[in-house]
């Protein structure tokens, strides 16, 4: 099966494609279901290919809204552009927009998005006439369902389906409550997410008095629906007929990218689930389920948040193995004597020491050679800051770059205690490489009520 992967910025495209995906997907600043993603301009888009295709990697490229007349007159000079660029697929959910772009540039593939609601063969036919190569099956399908209709669709058609990510209260994401409360549609791309928002009841006759659905007094999340985590049940999706899993994620920044990439490359080239479990656990989450693949999805009614059970510290800049010095980009706070993991693709977790931490000021007209800093803490977001390494103790697993957390005391004397859970997992003291991400064990648990 093929590994699709979400691509949000450029970022996240090189995390994608050096942890392992297959395909990564993307959309340029129009046209995409992620208005809020960092997203590419459309003179970004050939460079971004190069980066995919120099390692094998696919670019399918994004057109999924509900196209108004107003978007008709740009299509055809936009879809000659990404043409132009090398892209391999659009993902396209709009009849009048694949028409358009069949016409305008037949080398690029048509894979039918989620938001066409492909639900039966039938319909997988009549896209399949009109020039589709894949569909993107609805979300609510079973896999019984998208067994049944791999037996009577094209055998050269492609079935991708969503594996692992955010779900929403919504017919394969076509949605109408956040057009309807806040005037952005989620159609459009953008989605004020109103269904993880809280809710309770009034009585008509009875203003002002609020009843909550539930037990829980703040009221409850009854439209929230769980994270998809798929990494248990590959085969069982194989065995389907699909073809290509997608990770959800265009808002996710890169170390969410580079972790869940990560879990499920491992399994899918023969790794046991169980032992890449945590890694999606470290990440930032909300409670998981698996959709509608096994019978109804579930909701989490309990409260709107997320928690993640690790902490994205750095990004590795360099790495000398002789003299073990780490120079490494701060995301969150680390400290000196703090016990760090180092995620890196396709090796196990390992872990080293903070020691000799040192910031690396910014050269200025003034100080154009400034001197380097010994520091207790990094703490400048984006500062660069260099470190010699201890080889860590034991073994461990995951996390997601969407918080920032303090690091206190507790945080530092509890790092070396947070300790050792992932399986196989016993890499000690080795040596990251650039683009490999530093992370520290921290549960964080988020919660919000209402918008």
């Amino acid at each position: 099966m093929e590994l699709l992967a979400p691509a949000g910025g450029i970022e996240q495209l090189r995390a994608a494609v050096r942890f392992g995906a297959d395909a990564v997907y993307l959309a340029s600043d129009r046209f995409g279901m992620r208005a809020r993603a960092a997203n590419f301009a459309l003179e970004d888009i050939p460079a971004a290919v190069e980066i995919a295709h120099a390692a094998g990697v696919k670019v399918h490229v994004t057109a999924n809204i509900l196209m108004e007349q107003g978007d008709l007159a740009a299509l055809p000079d936009y879809f000659r552009a990404l043409d132009a660029a090398g892209v391999d697929a659009f993902i396209i959910g709009d009849l009048g927009a694949a028409a358009i772009a069949r016409r305008v540039a037949p080398r690029v593939a048509l894979h039918v998005s989620t938001q066409a609601s492909v639900a039966n063969s039938e319909a997988a036919r009549v896209w399949y006439s009109l020039g589709a190569s894949r569909v993107v099956c609805a979300r609510e399908m079973s896999l019984d369902d998208i067994a049944r209709m791999r037996e009577d669709m094209p055998a050269d058609m492609e079935i991708e389906a969503f594996a692992h990510g955010a779900m929403c209260m919504a017919v394969s994401g076509r949605c109408l409550i956040s057009s309807y409360l806040t005037g952005r549609s989620g159609n459009r791309g953008h989605c004020t997410q109103p269904c993880r928002w809280s809710y309770t009841l009034e009585e008509e006759k009875r203003s002002g008095e609020h009843f909550p659905i539930e037990e829980d007094g703040r009221g409850t999340f009854i439209m929230n629906a769980k994270d998809m985590n798929m990494l248990a049940h590959l085969d069982a999706l194989r065995a389907a007929g699909v073809d290509s899993i997608k990770i959800e994620g265009r808002n996710k920044k890169a170390f969410y990218v580079a972790s869940v990439v990560n879990a499920y490359r491992q399994v899918l080239d023969g790794s046991p689930a169980a032992d890449f479990a945590a890694e999606l656990e470290a990440v930032s989450h909300r409670p998981y389920g698996t959709g509608f693949f096994f019978g109804e999805a579930e909701q989490a009614p309990n409260y709107d948040g997320y928690e993640q059970q690790a902490m994205h510290v750095a990004d590795v800049v360099t790495a000398d193995l002789e003299t073990r010095t780490i120079v490494a980009r701060c995301r969150n706070r680390f400290a000196e004597g703090e016990e760090l993991e180092i995620l890196s693709p396709r090796v196990p977790i390992s872990r080293v020491v903070v020691r000799n931490l040192t910031w690396l000021p910014d050269p200025t007209e003034s100080d154009p050679d400034p001197a380097p800093v010994p520091v207790p803490v990094a703490n400048r977001s984006c500062g660069i800051y260099r470190f010699s390494v201890g080889a860590g103790v034991g073994a461990c697993a995951g996390f997601d770059d969407e918080a920032s957390a303090d690091v206190g005391a507790e945080a530092v004397a509890g790092a070396a205690a947070a300790g050792a859970d992932a399986g196989t997992r016993a890499g000690i003291g080795t040596l990251p490489a650039a683009g490999d991400f530093l992370r520290v064990r921290r549960f964080r648990r988020s919660a919000r009520s209402g918008a």
